[in-house]
């Protein structure tokens, strides 16, 4: 009957697209792509609802109640028991294999808090080893000093990728305690400071770190921080095993209403931004957020019978509620890698039937600049998601690796808004159709802004409420009104289409102009000897505002040629966008998730006795870019040498 009804309609539109202007045919060709995506966003919503309700309406003293993560994974240990959850290495793990972990592990922390109501029932294993673990809980409380967790305590994970960090993670959130991934270089000052913004109470920490920590231990025992290792035969004094722990406990469900939060907006987890500027800030994040992308994977097409390849560290938005999170949401399967191997990529994929595959823009770079490989041929790998790919590596992607669908998104870790490119549209981050709301002409380049609501808050960083200065814009378009500041600026091409523009940060002004350090990187990674691309901008002493300046790594087998890269930046950037310093290094500084470097890179300038790398200074009255030599150096500082 609803075919019927549009039929006239349909016939409508057709008699009135000769008539509509040239805008508006460009918006319609994309309209079919628009409303399946909005169809599918609908379903999403009404399944993860659904799952909200269920969890809520549950017995509070079963194990089907509690937050939604605790609730999914049981979920789906009944309802797809023997399916593969998660291979690591060797390692392979059904559903059932996790809830019970995951089981043992919330209990090891139930009895850290000193909860010990109904612990040694159900289950399996553990027999006779009620009095076993009970002793090991008391000899924490007893041994390190530290009061027993209180019910919403925080817990700091310094874990790699592994199958421990998930189990810890989800035993946590059934216990009712929060979590804190905190990033596995940090440490001394940084490390002491993540803990203590996050109000820590105790830290887990891999064996493989314990030598690097040992500077950290008597500081973190002063914060009075429970401190366990996972799995470590040989522990500093005060340093429990807990995987010792959470062994010797059974396997059974914990009721429900120990994670069942009382707002969904409550906090559940800390999750450090990397940012590019001072220490890290802990993001907090809500319950909300976590139901939320379980949905992410079911927006970007994919399906329980998929498996995603996820190579990502796990104390990264993208790798932890993305891919973790997501791959929950659809009851999938997810290969999990503690670090990034380009040479390995292809045979893993060959190996475990990969078919999706979840990517930050520098690793699609990475594999495009590998030798070929017989393994690349023949994969299964049919979708590949994730955020930061540039248009140069998108082509060269897909022409090497297809027919294969990418599917660029756009998210923050503390934001409210995410786009999905679903069109597949080279180069953009998704749309701004009639669907949206836009206050921009076509082509121009506006901050991205997102109204604040209950359905979408903003929770801000754990301290005080200066971190989040200039996160929220009051009156934006009406009075009262509150707007998320991404700090991101993008651009609306006539199509509707959105693609990321710079940072607001990273952008710089030079002779009164604005560069956009996203500009410059591309126009020079269309030269065929550049592999990677740094800009950013400099301080130079007696001149305005900042000069750019571009770290390069070459192509192998390729050398540096300076006269085509001045002809390059000369016909295809303007005057004031062109790099004024050149520095040439074996390949770019990233940070763990895979970031340029750039706030470190503008810090260690241009002074060529100060840095071994070639640099190269842009001398416009010979119109050449030249070695940047300690006489030119002095001569640019003594104002004789203008750039």
């Amino acid at each position: 009957m609803a075919s019927l009804l549009l039929l006239p309609l349909l016939l409508l539109l057709l008699l009135l697209l000769p008539l509509l202007p040239l805008r508006l045919w460009s918006q319609l060709r994309w309209l079919a792509a628009d409303l399946a995506f909005t169809m599918r966003a609908l379903r999403c919503k009404r399944a993860l609802r659904a799952r909200a309700l269920a969890a809520a309406a549950a017995d509070p003293e079963g194990p089907e109640g509690g937050c939604s993560l605790a609730w999914r994974l049981a979920q789906l240990a009944r309802q797809r028991p023997a399916h593969t959850f998660l291979i690591h290495g060797a390692q392979r793990f059904s559903y059932a294999e996790a809830e019970r972990h995951s089981n043992r592990a919330a209990r090891a922390f139930l009895r850290a808090r000193g909860w010990d109501g109904g612990l040694g029932g159900g289950g399996t294993g553990g027999a006779g080893e009620g009095e076993r673990a009970a002793g090991a809980a008391r000899a924490v409380r007893e041994g390190d000093g530290a009061a027993p967790l209180a019910p919403g305590a925080t817990v700091a994970l310094l874990l790699p990728a592994c199958p421990e960090f998930l189990w810890l993670w989800f035993g946590l959130a059934k216990a009712g305690l929060r979590t804190a991934f905190v990033p596995t270089a940090l440490r001394r000052g940084p490390l002491q400071h993540c803990l203590r913004s996050c109000g820590a109470r105790a830290l887990v920490l891999a064996p493989e770190f314990l030598e690097s920590l040992e500077p950290d231990l008597p500081a973190l025992r002063g914060m009075g921080l429970h401190l366990w290792a996972v799995g470590s035969d040989t522990r500093p004094a005060g340093i429990s095993d807990f995987l010792a722990e959470a062994s010797a406990e059974v396997d059974g469900p914990v009721p429900g209403y120990l994670s069942a939060p009382q707002n969904m907006t409550d906090t559940c987890l800390y999750i450090f931004t990397s940012g590019t500027t001072g220490l890290p800030k802990a993001a907090r994040i809500s319950h909300l957020k976590v139901l939320q992308c379980q949905g992410f994977y079911q927006l970007c097409g994919a399906h329980q019978e998929d498996v995603i390849y996820l190579a990502l560290p796990l104390y990264h938005m993208s790798g932890s509620l993305l891919g973790i999170v997501g791959c929950l949401g659809i009851g999938a399967t997810v290969v999990l890698k503690s670090r990034f191997s380009a040479g390995q990529f292809w045979e893993d994929c060959q190996q475990h039937s990969v078919t999706v595959f979840q990517y930050i823009g520098e690793l699609c770079r990475y594999l495009v600049n590998q030798p070929p490989n017989k393994a690349e041929r023949g994969h299964k790998v049919r979708l590949v998601v994730g955020s930061g790919l540039r248009p140069d590596t998108w082509e060269r992607f897909v022409r090497r690796f297809g027919p294969l669908q990418v599917l660029e998104t756009y998210g923050l870790t503390e934001g409210n808004v995410a786009t999905f490119n679903y069109t597949g549209q080279q180069g953009a981050v998704g749309r701004a159709s009639w669907l949206y709301k836009v206050s921009l002409c076509p082509g121009g380049v506006g901050l991205l802004v997102a109204p604040v609501s209950q359905q979408s808050p903003f929770l801000g960083y754990a301290g005080g409420p200066e971190l989040a200065q200039g996160k929220l814009l009051k009156h934006v378009f009406r009075p009262g009104d509150v707007f998320f500041n991404t700090g991101d600026l993008l651009v609306c091409d006539n199509q509707g289409f959105l693609r990321f523009h710079d940072r607001t940060g990273d952008t710089f002004r030079w002779k009164g102009e604005n560069v956009a350090t996203t500009e410059v990187a591309e126009a020079l990674e269309a030269l065929d000897f550049l592999q990677e691309v740094n800009v950013y901008g400099v301080t130079v002493p007696g001149h305005e505002g900042r000069a750019g300046m571009a770290a390069l790594a070459l192509r192998p087998p390729h050398s540096l040629d300076l006269v085509q890269l001045y002809a390059h930046v000369s016909e295809n950037l303007p005057p004031y966008a062109r790099p004024r310093f050149l520095r040439l290094q074996e390949s770019l500084a990233t940070t763990e998730t895979f970031k340029q470097q750039k706030v470190r890179m503008a810090k260690e300038g241009f002074d060529p006795s100060a840095l071994s790398d070639p640099l190269y200074i842009l001398d416009q009255a010979r119109g050449a870019y030249l070695p940047l030599t300690p006489a030119r150096y002095s001569a640019l500082l003594a104002g004789d040498l203008r750039i």
